[in-house]
Parts: structure tokens; C-alpha cells; sequence
């Protein structure tokens, strides 16, 4: 006869009981999270808040503004100008190399009085194949005969239309039948016609959908502009993954604290656990098990709150962001790696109590007496070399380089966590000096060192945070006062007809235009009661194919190598640019220039010896191989103003034409935030753009705000960990009240352990902050010589009264039963 059973049978004497022992000592941690959940309330609600911010930031992430508003679904956008039959060429030569194509017809931009962006009328397919999920259809219906016009609400704003009227434009009479939208851009001010209805095409843009190297490999037509779709997998959501992972660093900190105190409630159960045979492994496996019911359960009710959070709240996000959102688009996959996360940081904070429950001797743990705390100098030697690790490469970084950038941040934040150890033991090395209950405080902090020294790592962290935020804010305040440097002196401001200032293309407008634009720049300047107004005029290559519109303007630019994947050629980044203005006879006389001294074979006016190592660069396309010729000027030392001035000569030499770019306003004084913050919108009315010299308020304020949420969290965290360590002290206050101890001495002992670690925390967090700063701003550590002395006296002098004071305060009860003990 045979007999099948489940389980192989378990042979005494031998193994650690197998599978039958495991699953008992996982049913056992189940029901210890069924009966004590209540005394982890805490950790489970940081655990869920975490999951559920994180997945809300998930969410704004994954409907971030994109380049679907210009791409819809394709990756390579081709724009071709020129006549009819050109045009028709041109797109048969991308059908014929790349065979499916979309495109979208353009005219030029229709003027709009008192408007520098005019309204774009397009034909495009609202069923294309790339294109079709740029168009959104509103009120009424889609475009078709040859008399049919659907716009935008804007656009029906701007030109006084409404949906079944008539709008003639050009002397052509077409009527309203619809009301669209890009829903990928609702800012997008456009009219739609069926395809083929434009009267005159101006230029198209062909959607493609193709690879790199099949683009490089096929035919494409001569004199046409490409625009690549960068890859956009998942930046911004991989962004928001790493702060919700140095979240959850933070929340485990605190999540380490309870899962230690729950081990030393329950540390007789679990010596009645080891005294019937249960192994290390199984003691250590009960406590991991209950950080993982524990992370489970938080981060799940989480994501619950958070993904509901989100499907509510996430159309009022619609008008800020300027673009349609799918509540329900969600990236679960990143959600659920974040659900997964949030486990792993809970099991991970339980693995340390329980490697040092399962060490601990039965006997010992019977008399439930705690463990003599581990040297610090161990952790102090591991902190200090991953301190000066991550300062190096906070040095080395140079403020541009990414990989140096996180890991010296990360390797900062761990050697902080690593610190903590140390502060406490000085702490309890400064105990002898204090009165009676302060020492009892101070030494019970270094008695129970895992869960303060957890406790103190998680104060310094998030004071540490407001630190550096507070110093990077005051060097911004700093560099705004002083009297040179930086890109406008405070009198000044600049008004661009392009949003993009100087770095996208400038809208092509009319002489007529023109006019009514420098009329609303005067009414800006009249409002400041400006001293002078002075045109600026830049200088374009008519060569180069129009792009939204406009050309972008002549600069100097450093080339870089586009990388791989790139159609070729180079690349230049706006950080170095240099605008290059026309030397009109306004601009010479405003800085002192005697027009009569400009030599006649001169093209560049600049106090710069060379321009070697510059391009001459027409947004991101090289400029003529010509040398031009230099002549030295004194011009002001600002980054927005004019430093490259070029002459007529030049412009002729260099086959380039002039087109207005701004206007440079000096006020009679220092301008204010009010008056800017005018400007701005007398600006934006008018299509234009404001550029003025940060003044620091709004960081000074974003400091302001931080310095206090890094208080009131460091607070929360004292209220949590000051709570559990006064309760595992329990036992030794009802032998001081036994012995005649007063509130007054229960009140001290509270406040003294809030205090201490307070204080200890906001100098180890602002002593870490400085390094860093000091390690980013090795090149200009003068403008650290201005501290923000209200922010960090109310992080060093602040945090620790407040902690002392709401420690005497919220205390000192007298207990209930001196002799009543508590039942295990």
C-alpha cells in the first residue's frame, strides 16, 4: 500500500522544518498585523500617503505637454516650401521613399491687429493617418466642400466668428461649421479647411513615420527642413520613480523605528517562539513577513487613493498644462513597480529589527531586556567615506553633469543616514553635564540607539533638504543684488516678439504689423515711465525654410555632436548662445557708439578679441563658412543684452536680412515685481514676451516654504519617534513616580528627548547642506557669504525649541497605575 502526502514529512533533528514551519511562522505574523495594526497606524498611513503622491506624480508626469501637438503620432516632421508644383514634387519624392506620408497644408499667418503670431490656417485630414489625433472636434462638423471653415475658440474669439456664421477672408467667403481643437495643444489658434482647399499654400508639413536610419537612407527632396521627435520614454515618469524612491527611503527611515519598537514589545513572544524550536531564520522570517503584510497593505490602499484622487481632480489640470487629459491613462505598469517599491522599502526597514530579534539569546529575550547598542564608529567610518565620495562628485559634476549630479546626491543623502549613529552617541556622551531628567533623556536615546539613530537620520534628512534649498535660494537673491552680472541690470527689461526670446524662430510680420507691435511696446514702456525705448533688430538667413511660422534668428553658437540616432550634422544648445543684434544707428547711439567710427570692412561689433570655437548659427542650422571681420567695441557685460552687433556691411557680406526681435526699455529705475509682473501681462495680450532680471522673490519664498514643511515634518517625525521611545520607557517612569518624581521631571524627560534630537538632527542636516553647497559652488563660493540667517535660525534655534516646547507641553500626565503592567 502507498500514501501520498502534501508535504515531505519533517525529520527531527535536521533542517529548519521546511515548508510547514514557514507557513506557521507566516500565519503567526499575519495574525501578530491582525491584532497590533492599530500600533503600526503610522507607518501604514506614510506608506500609503507615498504610494499615493507618487501616484498622482505619475500621473501629471505621463501628461506632461509632449511633441504629439506637433507630431501627432509620427517621429519625423518634413516642411517643404516653395511653388505648387515643388511642393507636389517634394511630397511625392517622401511617398515614393518612405511610403505612407500625411500632410498638412499651410498658408501664410493671418494678421491679427495688436497680435505678433497671426492664425494659422491649415487644410489637414482630421482622419489622417499621423495627424488625425491632433484635431478634436468640439461643436458642429468637420470641414468639407470648398466654402466650409472650422476654428478654434480662440481663433473665433480673436476674428469675432461664431459657429453658422460667415467669415470672409482675402475676399473669399467661407462659412463657420465647426469648432476644433488640438487637443494636444489647446493654446493652438488655427482655421481648418478640407484638404486641398487652401487657396495659396504657403508651405506643408509631411508626417512620417519612419526610423533614423531608414530617414538617412531614403531620397528626400532639396531645401527641406526635418524635425525630429525626441524619445520621450518616460523621462519625466523615471523623475518622479526617484523622488518617490528617496521618499520612500524616508518613510522606511521611520518605518525602521516602529518595526524596531514592535520587535522589543513582542520580544518575549518571540523568545517563547525560539524556546519550542523555531530557528533564527524563522524568527527573522516572522518579522520580514509583518513588513510585508505591512507594505503590502499601506502601499495597495495607496494606490487606491491616489489613482481615485486622480480620476477626480485631474480635468481642473486641463488649463494649466493646455492640453486634454485621459483620466483613466494612467501608466499602470509604473504604478505597480511603485506598489512594489513601496513593499520593498517596508520589508527592507523590517530586516534590520529582525536580523538583531533573531540574534538576541532565548533567555535574553524572555527577560525582554534590550541589546547593548552597537559601537558607532562603524557606521561613522562607511558615512565619512560616502560623504566625501559624494561631495567629490558634487564637485566634479561642474552643475551639468547628470550622472555625477545624482550620484553625488545620493551618496550625500546615505552618508547623512549613516552619520546619525555618531550624533547620538554624542548625545549620550553630553549627558553626563545635564540635570537629572535631561540625562535620563539623553541617555535613554543612546539606549535605545536603532530606532533615535533612525529618528535622527530621518530629521537630518528632511532638514538637510530644507537647507539646500534655503542656501541654493539665498545664492540666488545674492546674485540678483549685485550691481553687474546676470542677464538685465534691474532698470531694464527687454520685450521679445518672440515666446522664445532669442532662441526659436521670430515671427515673420508686415511692416503694418511691426508697427502696431512697437505701439503696444511703447504703451509698456509708458506704463514704467521708461527713459528710452530702442528697437532691437536681428538678422535671419530668407534661405532658411519657415518653422511655426517664423525664422530663427542668426547667433553665435558652439557646436556640439548630435549624438547617435541623429539625422546628422551638428547641434547647438541655447546655453551658449549669443544673440547678434543689427547696429541700427537707435542701438550705437544708446551705448555711446559714433557711427563714424565703425570701421567700413567691419561685420562684427564686440567687445570679444575672437569668436573662435562660434558658428554663425541660424537655429540650429550652420551659417555661411565666412570668416566674418571684428572690430572691438565697449558693449555692457549682460547676457540678454547686446554684446555681438552686426553691421550693414556684414548683413550684406553674409547674405542675411533684418527682422525685428524686440525692444530694449530702460526704466527710470530699479523696476518692481509689480510692474514687471504688468508688463508681462500687457505683453502677453499682445502675443509678446517679457524678459527682466530675476529679482529672487519667488525662491526666497519657495525657501520660506520649504524651511517650514522641513520643520513640520522633522516635527511629525519627533511626535512618532519621541512617542515610542518614552513608551518602551514606560516601565522606568513608574519607578520614578514611585520614588516621588514630579510632572515637572516627566514634562523634562519628554522635551529633553524632542529637544536633543531636534537639535542634533538640524546641525547634522545644515552641517551636510553647507558641504554640499560648498562642493557645488566651488567656483563662486563668494555668494555663499550671504546666508539666509532667518531660515537657518529657525532650523538650528527654531526646530529645537518648538520640539522642546511641544515636548513639555503635550505631556506629563501622571500614570494611571503605577504597578499595572501590560499584558503580552
Amino acid at each position: 500500500m502507498s500514501v501520498a502526502v502534501q508535504d515531505r514529512p519533517l525529520v527531527l533533528g535536521t533542517g529548519h522544518g521546511g515548508m510547514p514551519a514557514r507557513r506557521a511562522v507566516a500565519r503567526w505574523a499575519w495574525r501578530l498585523f491582525r491584532r497590533e495594526w492599530r500600533q503600526q497606524l503610522i507607518v501604514l498611513a506614510l506608506l500609503a500617503l507615498a504610494v499615493a503622491a507618487t501616484t498622482a506624480g505619475l500621473g501629471i508626469a505621463a501628461s506632461a505637454p509632449s511633441e504629439a501637438a506637433i507630431f501627432g503620432t509620427a517621429d519625423h516632421l518634413v516642411t517643404l516650401e516653395g511653388t505648387g508644383d515643388r511642393i507636389a514634387s517634394g511630397v511625392a519624392t517622401l511617398r515614393g521613399s518612405f511610403g505612407t506620408v500625411d500632410v498638412i497644408e499651410h498658408t501664410k499667418h493671418i494678421a491679427v491687429p495688436g497680435s505678433a503670431n497671426g492664425i494659422d490656417l491649415r487644410a489637414q485630414d482630421p482622419r489622417g493617418v499621423y495627424g488625425g489625433t491632433m484635431l478634436r472636434l468640439d461643436e458642429g462638423r468637420w470641414p468639407q466642400g470648398p466654402g466650409e471653415v472650422a476654428v478654434t475658440g480662440r481663433a473665433a474669439s480673436l476674428l469675432g466668428l461664431h459657429l453658422g456664421g460667415p467669415w470672409n477672408q482675402d475676399g473669399r467667403a467661407r462659412t463657420v461649421v465647426g469648432v476644433v481643437e488640438n487637443p494636444w495643444n489647446l493654446r493652438d489658434t488655427f482655421a481648418l479647411v478640407a484638404p486641398g482647399q487652401t487657396a495659396a499654400v504657403d508651405h506643408v508639413d509631411v508626417l512620417l513615420r519612419v526610423s533614423s536610419d531608414e530617414y538617412r537612407a531614403g531620397a528626400r527632396p532639396p531645401g527641406a527642413s526635418t524635425q525630429v521627435r525626441s524619445d520621450e520614454s518616460g523621462t519625466a515618469q523615471a523623475m518622479v520613480l526617484m523622488l518617490a524612491t528617496i521618499g520612500l527611503v524616508f518613510v522606511s527611515l521611520l518605518a525602521g523605528a516602529g518595526f524596531t519598537v514592535m520587535a522589543q514589545r513582542r520580544l518575549r513572544a518571540l523568545g517563547m517562539l525560539g524556546a519550542i524550536g523555531a530557528s533564527h531564520r524563522h524568527i527573522r522570517l516572522a518579522l520580514l513577513a509583518n513588513g510585508a503584510v505591512v507594505g503590502a497593505a499601506g502601499s495597495l490602499a495607496g494606490a487606491v487613493l491616489g489613482s481615485a484622487g486622480w480620476i477626480v481632480l485631474s480635468p481642473l489640470l486641463e488649463t494649466p498644462l493646455g492640453h486634454r487629459i485621459d483620466r483613466f491613462a494612467l501608466p499602470w505598469t509604473t504604478v505597480l513597480l511603485a506598489v512594489l517599491l513601496a513593499v520593498v522599502a517596508a520589508v527592507a526597514a523590517a530586516w534590520w529589527p529582525a536580523r538583531a530579534a533573531a540574534r538576541v539569546p532565548v533567555v535574553a529575550a524572555l527577560s525582554a531586556r534590550p541589546a547593548s547598542p552597537r559601537p558607532a564608529h562603524r557606521f561613522a567610518a562607511l558615512g565619512v567615506v560616502l560623504l566625501a565620495a559624494g561631495l567629490t562628485a558634487l564637485y566634479l559634476a561642474q552643475q551639468t553633469k547628470p550622472p555625477f549630479i545624482i550620484g553625488g546626491v545620493l551618496a550625500t543623502s546615505v552618508a547623512l543616514l549613516l552619520l546619525a549613529p555618531v550624533g547620538i552617541a554624542a548625545v549620550g556622551r553630553l549627558a553626563r553635564r545635564a540635570p537629572l531628567a535631561p540625562r535620563l533623556a539623553m541617555r535613554d536615546l543612546t539606549r535605545y540607539r536603532s530606532r533615535s539613530s533612525a529618528a535622527l537620520a530621518a530629521i537630518a534628512l528632511a532638514v538637510g533638504i530644507a537647507a539646500v534649498v534655503t542656501l541654493g535660494a539665498a545664492v540666488t537673491v545674492a546674485k540678483a543684488a549685485a550691481p553687474t552680472g546676470g542677464n538685465l541690470p534691474r532698470d531694464q527689461i527687454v520685450v521679445w516678439v518672440s515666446q522664445e526670446k532669442f532662441y526659436g524662430p521670430v515671427p515673420v510680420v508686415a511692416p503694418a504689423e511691426a508697427d502696431a507691435l512697437s505701439k503696444q511696446a511703447d504703451a509698456i514702456a509708458a506704463d514704467l515711465h521708461a527713459a528710452a525705448t530702442v528697437p532691437l533688430m536681428g538678422v535671419s538667413d530668407p534661405n532658411v525654410p519657415l518653422e511655426r511660422g517664423g525664422r530663427p534668428p542668426v547667433t553665435l553658437a558652439k557646436p556640439h555632436d548630435p549624438g547617435p540616432g541623429s539625422p546628422g550634422g551638428v547641434m547647438y544648445s541655447s546655453a551658449d548662445m549669443i544673440g547678434i543684434f543689427v547696429a541700427t544707428p537707435e542701438l550705437l547711439a544708446y551705448y555711446g557708439i559714433d557711427p563714424a567710427s565703425v570701421n567700413a570692412d567691419a561685420d562684427l561689433l564686440t567687445p570679444r578679441a575672437s569668436i573662435a570655437g562660434y558658428d554663425l548659427a541660424g537655429g540650429g542650422r550652420g551659417g555661411p563658412p565666412v570668416q566674418p571681420v571684428l572690430q572691438h567695441v565697449t558693449l555692457p557685460d549682460y547676457g540678454s543684452l547686446p554684446s555681438v552687433l552686426i553691421t550693414a556691411h556684414g548683413i550684406q557680406r553674409l547674405h542675411y536680412a533684418a527682422v525685428p526681435v524686440g525692444w530694449l526699455v530702460d526704466g527710470p529705475g530699479a523696476l518692481t515685481t509689480a510692474q514687471v509682473d504688468k508688463a508681462t501681462q500687457t505683453a502677453a495680450a499682445a502675443g509678446l514676451s517679457v524678459e527682466s532680471r530675476p529679482t529672487g522673490s519667488d525662491e526666497a519664498r519657495l525657501a520660506d516654504q520649504v524651511t517650514a514643511a522641513g520643520i513640520a515634518l522633522a516635527l511629525g517625525v519627533l511626535a512618532m519617534t519621541v512617542g515610542l521611545i518614552r513608551s518602551e520607557t514606560a516601565r522606568d517612569l513608574r519607578t520614578l513616580t514611585a520614588a516621588g518624581a514630579r510632572r515637572g521631571t516627566r514634562r523634562a524627560l519628554t522635551a529633553a528627548t524632542a529637544g536633543a534630537l531636534a537639535l542634533c538632527g538640524a546641525v547634522i542636516g545644515t552641517g551636510c547642506a553647507y558641504l554640499a553647497m560648498l562642493a557645488w559652488y566651488h567656483r563662486e563660493t563668494h555668494w555663499l557669504g550671504h546666508p539666509p540667517l532667518l531660515n537657518l535660525a529657525a532650523i538650528l534655534v527654531g526646530l529645537p525649541v518648538v520640539a522642546y516646547l511641544g515636548g513639555w507641553l503635550l505631556v506629563g500626565r501622571e500614570a494611571r497605575g503605577i504597578a499595572r503592567q501590560a499584558l503580552e
